[in-house]
């Protein structure tokens, strides 16, 4: 089964959600380190959930509302996430700085790309990950519970639960044991 979906980013309708997430980011992004009492409600305008979440600017995303956070949910410096499907990440959930997700990936064939399709598929972080500073995870990825990402990897296929994995494509290196 193909779990992409074919999207036109051109859309009115699409074309005015992201602009409403790029202000909010903007808003975000602009307060002060102690106005953390500020963030919540922007986090609840942006987010399509989240409860417990602390992120550092700058954070940018493409719609917000495709985003579902976990509870106590971090992310350092610089984190995008482009959500054109939806981005579920679970409870206990960490990123490093710079990491990226990106649900949306374009056609192969130049004048097909030209058109400005987008192909869309959802990513899935589990409970209790961490994620390392500038790891890139692609559209249709799932990372399972308790993983680690290793700083740098890019995740281009589907990672099981109580591992960690690294590397460029990233793939397992070890499981993770309580020894």
């Amino acid at each position: 089964m193909n779990p992409f979906i074919d999207v036109n980013p051109f859309e009115p309708e699409l074309i005015a959600k992201r602009k409403r997430a790029k202000l909010l980011c903007q808003q975000l992004n602009a307060l002060r380190a102690d106005q953390t009492k500020a963030r919540k409600p922007l986090y609840q305008q942006l987010f399509g959930q989240v409860s417990s979440a602390y992120i550092e600017p700058n954070f940018f995303c493409d719609y917000g509302s495709n985003i579902f956070l976990g509870e106590k949910f971090y992310a350092n410096h610089n984190c995008v996430i482009l959500d054109c499907a939806e981005v579920t990440i679970g409870d206990q959930v960490m990123f490093g700085p710079g990491v990226q997700i990106y649900a949306t990936t374009h056609p192969l064939d130049p004048a097909e790309r030209a058109t400005g399709k987008e192909f869309c598929a959802a990513v899935t972080i589990d409970d209790d990950c961490w994620i390392g500073g500038g790891a890139i995870i692609l559209a249709g990825v799932t990372i399972g519970k308790g993983s680690v990402i290793g700083a740098g990897s890019v995740v281009t296929k589907d990672i099981p639960a109580g591992v960690v994995a690294a590397g460029n494509p990233c793939r397992i290196i070890k499981d993770i044991t309580r020894d």
